[in-house]
């Protein structure tokens, strides 16, 4: 994969095969993120890729991740599996606003997904 261009944007979801959840959610966040051609879209199971989550501790599922820019993280946290509030909150992330505060761990995965 190639890296992240610098006016691109990232949406990861990060979740488990193992919950049911996540399997019902993913047809409906795959639908949502569709309406954004632009962005790199990717659905990063947590036991799986393991290495590249790294030591970030995901206590609800699904975990949202938004990133502008290849480092801007503008979103990261648990997000209701409905698919008009993940629509609502990619719709109101707009370009240039504040990112969101994040320890150093959510910075280095944002950074890992955006170099491809």
């Amino acid at each position: 994969m190639t890296p992240l261009p610098p006016t691109s944007r990232l949406i990861a979801c990060l979740c488990a095969e193992w919950c049911g959840t996540c399997r019902d959610w993913r047809a409906l966040f795959d639908e949502v993120t569709a309406r954004h051609p632009g962005a790199r879209v990717r659905w990063i199971d947590i036991e799986d890729e393991a290495d590249l989550v790294g030591d970030i501790d995901v206590e609800t599922f699904p975990t949202v991740l938004v990133v502008d820019g290849g480092e801007r993280v503008r979103f990261f946290g648990p997000l209701l599996p409905h698919a008009q509030t993940l629509a609502r909150l990619l719709d109101s992330l707009e370009p240039g606003g504040a990112d969101q505060a994040v320890d150093g761990e959510v910075k280095a995965l944002a950074r890992r997904l955006a170099a491809g």
